[in-house]
């Protein structure tokens, strides 16, 4: 078995790569490694909409019991939501079960500390190790047998904490939400409702297995139309997982991450709650973005893709806002983590206060084309990216042709087997063609 903890926790496909066996022992672990500092570590565990859920929720909460910690279920709840209430309820952990934007087939295990942030490199390497190690561990018995309790507050808990962190209301305004069929239909539609908003919902309806598909922030085509037939002032589309969020103006058009964090920076930065005017942002963001906040007197701070390395760089250096294109945008003054709602809730806040449709803000941010290929690795071909000199020639002759004027970046996903290819320029068509054609030399090596 290879490496477990990859960019963004465990991840594979539900019963096949993620196993119970993995999410029993994570559990077990978990609470054996957090037993240690309290005679029974209490661990929360949110999930969103999948299937698999129930499976990999029942495995981890045994893990936990047979170490003698306390598995504390609160059932389907947005990725943020568990880091919220690890800190509310005085947990030493939180594990969530999603994986995020992926489709059905695939599951996922994240880790959140008593602080709500990610682990450490270092305690995940730890926990991997006695995972992995098949050891047997010294197992409490008798009354010292663990046991699991369902926190049934916690959905009201994280909607009224969301509620609490604005001073505006919504009445007047519509609102098409996309909650993916995922942990945001559980959420989303009661706090915008208690605000006041005409809210009509789509991909609000979780069947187990309907999570992502064709909807929610990697597929926004059916809320673009939506927002225009229902004559809406916005559309928020969020993923499986309630950790990203992609906007829809009133005019139907897609607002992406970047242009979300530049309208929300040129606010904060007006009103003094940009901290060190600086804005957290990955090489995958615009350049049109970077040329928008120089105009406006904000500084930025660039990382390699990955909120895990946003939040480093936000912790490390003192910001308050950061994120990527995405939409997995971290406002560190109210979550420890990327979250969805609330940065639908800092958006409207720029809308409301200052009296503007989500497009006219929006069209302040230029943004150049841009194009993003994946090319999907199969599993059995072990493909050495830095070292193909046929591929790296091609790149820097492209990049010699637009002059200044765009750039190519490659890279393997942290969360996916694919090798994701970007290109922006200043023409769409001819960047289209350039990224396909670095795709083919792939393509043809990973077959």
């Amino acid at each position: 078995m290879g490496r477990l903890f990859g960019t963004d926790g465990i991840r594979g496909i539900a019963n096949k790569d993620l196993t119970c066996e993995i999410a029993f022992k994570l559990g077990q672990v978990c609470a054996l490694e957090f037993n240690k500092s309290r005679h029974r570590a209490e661990i929360l565990i949110g999930k969103d909409t999948r299937v698999s859920g129930d499976m990999l929720e029942s495995a981890i909460a045994a893990g936990i019991a047979s170490a003698g910690g306390i598995a504390k279920i609160i059932g389907i709840i947005p990725t943020p939501g568990v880091a919220y209430l690890t800190r509310l309820y005085g947990a030493d952990a939180g594990i969530v079960i999603s994986a995020s934007h992926n489709s059905v087939e695939y599951n996922g295990l994240k880790v959140f500390n008593s602080e709500g942030y990610k682990l450490a490199d270092e305690l995940e390497d730890e926990i991997e190790k006695m995972i992995l190690s098949g050891e047997r561990q010294e197992l409490p018995v008798g009354p010292d047998v663990g046991r699991s309790e369902f926190e049934e507050d916690a959905k009201r808990d994280y909607i009224d904490f969301l509620v609490s962190t604005v001073d505006y209301r919504l009445d007047g305004m519509k609102i098409v939400l996309d909650a993916a069929n995922g942990a945001a239909s559980a959420i989303a539609p009661a706090v915008f409702s208690r605000l006041g908003a005409d809210v009509v919902c789509t991909g609000c309806e979780p069947d187990g297995n309907n999570i992502n598909l064709n909807c929610g922030s990697t597929h926004p085509e059916d809320l673009q139309k939506k927002v225009i037939s229902e004559h809406a002032d916005i559309g928020l589309a969020f993923d499986g997982d309630a950790d990203r969020l992609i906007a829809v103006d009133d005019k139907g058009r897609l607002v992406d991450g970047d242009r979300v964090m530049g309208i929300c920076s040129r606010f904060m930065k007006e009103h003094g709650l940009l901290k060190q005017d600086t804005l957290v942002v990955t090489v995958m963001s615009n350049l049109g973005l970077k040329l928008f906040l120089k105009e406006n007197g904000i500084r930025y701070a660039e990382t390699a893709v990955g909120d895990r390395y946003v939040l480093e760089e936000m912790r490390k250096s003192g910001y308050n806002l950061g994120g990527e294109q995405s939409g997995h945008v971290i406002a560190l003054d109210r979550n420890t983590t990327g979250d969805g709602v609330m940065t639908a809730l800092l958006l409207l806040n720029v809308v409301k206060k200052e009296g503007k449709a989500l497009s006219e803000l929006a069209d302040m941010i230029p943004i150049l084309p841009q194009i993003l290929v994946n090319v999907r690795l199969p599993k059995e071909v072990e493909y050495d990216l830095k070292g193909d000199r046929e591929l790296w020639d091609r790149v820097e002759a492209i990049e010699k042709e637009m002059e200044g004027r765009g750039r190519v970046l490659i890279r393997k996903s942290g969360t996916e087997p694919l090798i994701r290819i970007m290109i922006e320029g200043e023409d769409q068509e001819d960047i289209d063609a350039k990224a396909h054609e670095l795709a083919d030399i792939i393509s043809v090596k990973t077959k």
